[in-house]
């Protein structure tokens, strides 16, 4: 079975940096986008980022507008997801989540939870004040 697995996550201060990977332990299917979702603790689990896979089109949660970076890389089939400028409120679990539809060319961007099929177990992000 397919498997998504990050890394990456760990103990920063306030305005540091971090930089999430996601690899595929196999090529799942034919991915149409990615994602990265966070959960902070008790709470739901929310949209980050994500990346239309044809047309590397991005998209990203407006509390990290400006401030974070979404990209792949094919060879590898590995997403990345880079934070800067951390605040004590990006506290969460980030997860990166695949999804088989690509709306490269459209409108429409994958930012919902069915969006995507496969999602990995999430690694923790922990921001210091």
């Amino acid at each position: 079975q397919v498997q998504l697995v990050e890394s990456g996550g760990g103990l920063v201060q306030a305005g540091g940096s971090l930089t999430l990977s996601c690899a595929a332990s196999e090529r799942p299917f034919t991915i149409g986008g990615m994602g990265w979702f966070r959960q902070p603790t008790g709470k739901d689990l929310e949209f980050v980022a994500s990346i239309k896979w044809l047309d590397e089109t991005t998209y990203y949660a407006d509390f990290v507008e400006g401030r974070c970076s979404i990209s792949k890389n094919n060879a590898q089939d590995t997403l990345y997801l880079k934070l800067d400028s951390l605040k004590p409120e990006d506290t969460a679990v980030y997860f990166c989540a695949a999804g088989r539809t690509d709306y490269s060319g459209s409108y429409y961007y994958p930012h919902r939870l069915i969006d995507f099929e496969t999602w990995g177990r999430g690694t923790q992000v922990t921001v210091s004040s």
